[in-house]
């Protein structure tokens, strides 16, 4: 009677531990939604003019809709975790095990997709694409918004180099130019010793245009970052798989 006494008393402290443990984890994630969606709020009504900027980058604009989502994904799941495991209220740990499931199904089957088209990040895929359809100048086209955004980031041209635009659609669309204006390398105004001609880019002078591959440019610039990001996304697949045993263990744990 009393070893029975005991083990009830020892269950509860266990089933205490893990509500206030997935309270604190929960009131984390929540804390990093309201942050991200107070960011993406704020660049999309910013006064200052932040806005305009953002909105004249396609891979700007991209990102702050996707913070956005990011955002509220994890604000709605911070809360539901919080009041599910403060209030023991079992419909909303379940809801929160299952958006959880969704969650980390999404990102199991992202990775088996990024895992059997690895092929379409090569070298080779992006320079054909790049000779089928970027226009040059047309950016309400998104793949030549987008490649226009990534060249003047990045100060690129091409894929692998400006000689890319050989035998392309930009090449017959615009036949008296060799690069287009995004690869041309800014300068100040015209007077200005570091002034750069224009002209003399578009013609194909190595000296105005930017010769280094975006491809390299940009894996460069990530090289660390996607390291760091798959530590993550260890790190986060982790977390959401104790987060679904804990929130089952609380469900299970209820009377």
């Amino acid at each position: 009677m009393e070893a029975s006494a005991r083990g009830t008393a020892m269950d509860r402290d266990c089933l205490s531990c893990i509500k206030y443990l997935m309270f604190v984890f929960n009131f984390l994630i929540f804390l990093g939604g309201s942050f991200l969606l107070g960011v993406g709020v704020w660049v999309l009504v910013d006064p200052t003019g932040f806005k305009e900027i953002v909105a004249a980058n396609p891979l700007l604009f991209t990102g702050v809709y996707i913070i956005l989502a990011m955002g509220g994904m994890l604000f709605l799941l911070g809360f539901l975790g919080c009041c599910g495991a403060i209030r023991e209220n079992k419909c909303l740990l379940m809801f929160f095990f299952m958006l959880i499931l969704v969650i980390f199904l999404a990102e199991l089957a992202a990775a088996i997709l990024a895992f059997i088209f690895r092929e379409h990040l090569t070298r080779e895929y992006f320079t054909k694409e790049l000779k089928r359809h970027y226009q040059g100048y047309n950016n309400t086209d998104v793949f030549t918004g987008t490649w226009n955004a990534i060249m003047n980031t990045f100060d690129c041209c091409g894929v692998n180099s400006p000689v890319d635009f050989e035998e392309s659609l930009f090449r017959l669309i615009n036949p008296n130019e060799m690069v287009p204006a995004a690869c041309c390398r800014r300068g100040s105004q015209p007077g200005d010793s570091a002034y750069i001609p224009q002209e003399e880019c578009l013609m194909g002078n190595m000296l105005f245009r930017n010769n280094k591959g975006c491809y390299s440019a940009v894996v460069d610039y990530f090289e660390l970052y996607i390291y760091v990001a798959g530590a993550l996304a260890i790190v986060v697949l982790t977390i959401e798989l104790f987060a679904m045993v804990f929130a089952m263990c609380l469900f299970r744990g209820i009377q």
